[in-house]
């Protein structure tokens, strides 16, 4: 298929004016382009934000039957599309086709001044689809004869958008499903899985797979609840988000620690990370690629693999169901996630609580 990034995300959200001014205001991603009853679309109203190489379409129905409106009712606001950049999107989508995937969105040609765009969708996991995105021409001109776009804000300042492109999604998926989702990217879209983790923390536990497009630009890390012990997160998403899909997006930047003060200081809440997490680090990890009291100071957490350290650090969650929430990443050499990260953290806020 020549997966090659992922080429944007579409949300489905039930106002995308509203959501477009958070991500702008507190993300510093900017408006760069809109399509609606202005431009020929009557049933949905749809904005395009970009900030780096991350393109954020919001998409809100205007009609009953659109297919945003029936994702909202199900699940609240949501990634209803993660798509994939590719050199032949009708091709694409006939391969996955033939490979097992449900079709959603037959090919279609996007032409105007001297741009043309082919897309085509299939169904991924849950309500989430994949578009097969083949671009010619224009790379600005998003969706041309659809999607107006507005000229570039000559006064923004780059260093006002320090995140860079989508390092990956997390996924979570019911229980006894995780080994079919990753066999099914597998047959589908040639995926790899690259690894894998058994996260038990007290009475709670959760089974990850993390499966990569062979280009190494679309990272999948899926996650399913171990039915057996005492319900956590995973099943509360599940429950909450009605089904399968997207917990979170990680959007990667070069300088977590100057990153996170800056979006801090624009309104974005991170989690906190409890002081008893750094005492443990140096022992669990070794010394750290970044210094020690920038990492408390900011709460960014720690992990390695093989190839070196990764840096992260998780919002809270905005979603009216406590859904959805964003990964910040710094990847130092780091290609996988590392292990035992989320299970050190979860025991330091123990230990905290046990002795407040």
């Amino acid at each position: 298929m020549n997966i090659g990034a992922v080429d944007h995300v579409e949300f489905y959200v039930g106002d995308a004016q509203q959501s477009a001014f958070y991500l702008c205001t507190a993300f510093g991603f900017r408006l760069r382009g809109h399509a609606g009853p202005e431009t020929g679309r009557k049933d949905s109203r749809s904005l395009l934000l970009r900030q780096g190489g991350i393109d954020i379409v919001l998409t809100s129905a205007l009609t009953p039957d659109h297919p945003a409106a029936q994702y909202v009712s199900r699940h609240g606001d949501g990634v209803a599309n993660i798509a994939f950049e590719v050199t032949d999107a009708a091709k694409a989508f006939e391969t996955a086709v033939e490979r097992g995937a449900t079709p959603v969105e037959e090919p279609v040609v996007h032409s105007g001044r001297g741009t043309e765009v082919v897309t085509a969708a299939v169904l991924g996991f849950g309500d989430v689809a994949h578009r097969f995105t083949q671009r010619t021409g224009d790379p600005d001109d998003f969706l041309p004869g659809t999607m107006e776009i507005f000229a570039v804000d000559p006064d923004v300042n780059e260093s006002e958008q320090p995140l860079r492109t989508v390092d990956h999604a997390a996924i979570c998926v019911p229980a006894g499903e995780l080994g079919s989702t990753v066999a099914f990217y597998e047959k589908v879209f040639g995926f790899s899985q690259i690894f894998e983790e058994f996260i038990e923390v007290g009475e709670q536990a959760m089974d990850s797979k993390v499966v990569q497009s062979p280009s190494g630009k679309v990272t999948f890390t899926i996650i399913e609840p171990v039915t057996d012990r005492q319900p956590g997160q995973i099943d509360t998403f599940l429950a909450s988000h009605g089904g399968a899909g997207v917990q979170h997006l990680a959007l990667l930047t070069d300088d977590i620690i100057t990153t996170v003060p800056a979006l801090q200081d624009r309104g974005v809440a991170f989690l906190q990370t409890p002081g008893a997490y750094y005492d443990e680090l140096s022992e669990r990890l070794g010394k750290p690629d970044l210094r020690m009291e920038d990492l408390q100071r900011t709460s960014v957490l720690v992990d390695q693999d093989h190839w070196g350290q990764v840096f992260q650090i998780f919002t809270q969650s905005m979603h009216v169901r406590k859904t959805f929430f964003w990964e910040v990443i710094d990847r130092h050499g780091a290609r996988t996630f590392g292990s035992g990260n989320i299970k050190a953290l979860y025991e330091a806020v123990a230990r905290e609580k046990a002795t407040a």
